[in-house]
């Protein structure tokens, strides 16, 4: 066994620095207002009670009647279109209130489209409340600011930058990086508080299959019932927060020409946007969808577990202790699909404890060719062998799997195909989606949330989704032979060195791993 530590902060700075900063600068344009020097705080309010009336109350309580009131009915959203399409449809049925809450919101296609919907929701009166978290919101401050000068939209950042450039933000990292490393990694949805949206998915085009760069294979569980009650807590709990601060302490002023500008280009480019003709551009009826959607729906009961942010000002993790906890219930089977996973040496010997109890395990995380964060590769690759001498089967995302047509949405066709994925299913009967990854990031660092979810019907469907995507046509496998090496196995080729899109990824997976292991 090679002697290897776990530490606190893998992945800072290159996931967290260094994407800040490319995305920032790409984002940005001239200096951007500073926040106010006296942050104005607000007294703890709350989510609306959930709606009495509309589609989403009728399908809550239908639910709520058939099965009892600690139920929900759940489905996967699997593929893109049905990713983005859910959410329209939440939206565009709001009677009373939506809730977002959010890592990352790009100003591109999906990221214009879920905002003009919310937008015009909150035209008709629903009240709107967003939390974003302020890593890549440089050059976006007149924007919240609109936002948040709408008498129907609350707009909040989470552990915001105080200077607001791009300049700023650099130093300002460097000068606080305990403080600024610490980001909300979770990704929620709430309407009416009758249903929820949790998962893996940011809002951006890569998440949903609209980009020609790379597309993400991501999953999130659409849930009506109680499951939404339970979103509410953890939104509360994060909207309450000291680590969250009111746009109007943005040092920027409404503009209403700016606002009417900025309406007009966002409505332009929805409605012309090539990307976008797959979805409905303007708001519609979703009775139908509603009605079919109920007759697809698993029963189950759930309980939602998300990391705090305490009023000392420090992330209380609760969800790695939550995993494990969950993974152990396993009796017969294990399948864990992860985009992120260094397991570090207590997550080995917890699946060599699996193992030695008659569990069968299965993992599928991404292989170095499907990775957008080499740095990652470069400290999981370590353990491959760990996992196999443990038991686990070890699956790896290929970069141009058969699952495309379920990833993208025409007309758009990327250059390779990535895991987002955080799910887990437990002998086919309990289920956990959200956004926790499997490295010490994930762990120690962010903010994480998911949902745990005990139901036969949807354990069967997800174990269905995630065995698909273990398929050769779909993944390599990851086998040693007799002599110990490593070597991968897929539909069309067995190769001995591990799958990379070309050789400056390869060299990428060398620079990073000599990088001290603490910053990545």
């Amino acid at each position: 066994m090679k002697a290897r530590q776990d530490t606190l902060f893998r992945q800072t700075i290159i996931r967290t620095l260094f994407t800040a900063l490319l995305a920032l600068a790409l984002l940005s344009g001239c200096a951007t207002p500073q926040m106010k020097e006296e942050i104005i705080r607000f007294e703890p309010s709350y989510a609306r009670p959930p709606a009495t009336e509309g589609a989403l109350a009728n399908l809550a309580n239908a639910i709520s009647s058939k099965y009892g009131a600690e139920y929900s009915g759940f489905k996967l959203l699997d593929s893109s279109l049905e990713a983005l399409q859910w959410r329209l449809a939440l939206i565009d049925s709001a009677v009373s209130s939506i809730d977002i809450q959010t890592y990352l919101w790009y100003p591109d296609n999906v990221g214009r489209m879920i905002l003009e919907r919310a937008v015009l929701a909150a035209q008709r009166g629903v009240h709107v409340r967003m939390i974003v978290d302020d890593l890549l919101t440089a050059g976006q401050d007149q924007l919240i600011r609109e936002l948040e000068n709408h008498p129907n939209i609350e707009f909040r950042l989470f552990n915001p930058w105080k200077g607001r450039d791009l300049g700023s933000r650099g130093a300002e990292m460097i000068a606080e990086m305990e403080r600024l490393n610490s980001r909300m990694h979770d990704k929620l949805m709430i309407v009416d508080g009758n249903a929820a949206i949790v998962g893996g998915r940011n809002l951006g085009d890569h998440y949903y299959g609209l980009s020609n760069a790379y597309n993400f294979h991501d999953l999130d569980l659409l849930g009506f019932g109680h499951i939404a009650r339970q979103a509410n807590g953890m939104f509360d709990h994060f909207w309450n927060s000291k680590w969250v601060v009111s746009a109007v302490n943005l040092a920027t002023d409404p503009d209403p020409e700016f606002a009417k500008e900025k309406w007009r280009t966002i409505q332009e480019k929805n409605r012309t946007a090539a990307e976008l003709q797959a979805f409905p551009r303007e708001p519609k009826d979703w009775s139908a969808e509603l009605a079919a959607v109920a007759k697809q729906l698993y029963p189950g009961t759930s309980y939602l577990v998300y990391d705090e942010a305490t009023e000392k000002e420090a992330i209380s993790q609760h969800m790695i202790q939550a995993m494990f906890a969950f993974m152990n219930q396993a009796e017969k089977e294990l399948l864990i699909t992860n985009a992120y996973i260094i397991p570090g040496q207590r997550g080995i010997d917890f699946i060599q404890q699996l193992t030695d109890r008659g569990v069968k395990t299965r993992i599928l995380t991404n292989s170095l060719a499907s990775h957008d964060v080499p740095a990652v590769n470069s400290h999981y690759k370590y353990w491959r062998d760990d996992f196999i001498n443990a038991g686990a089967e070890l699956y790896e995302l290929r970069a141009d799997p058969a699952i495309r047509s379920i990833v993208e949405v025409p007309p758009a066709k990327a250059e390779f195909i990535g895991l987002h994925t955080k799910s887990v299913v437990v002998d086919r009967r309990y289920v956990f989606i959200g956004s926790m990854n499997l490295d010490p990031r994930s762990a120690n660092i962010n903010t994480e949330a998911g949902a745990f979810v005990d139901s036969p019907g949807l354990g069967e469907a997800l174990a269905e989704v995630m065995e698909r995507d273990m398929r050769p046509v779909n993944a390599w496998q990851v086998l040693l032979n007799d002599k110990g090496r490593l070597y991968w196995v897929n539909s069309d080729e067995t190769v001995t060195i591990q799958p990379a899109r070309d050789s400056l990824q390869r060299a990428m997976d060398v620079i990073f791993e000599v990088v001290p292991k603490e910053q990545n």
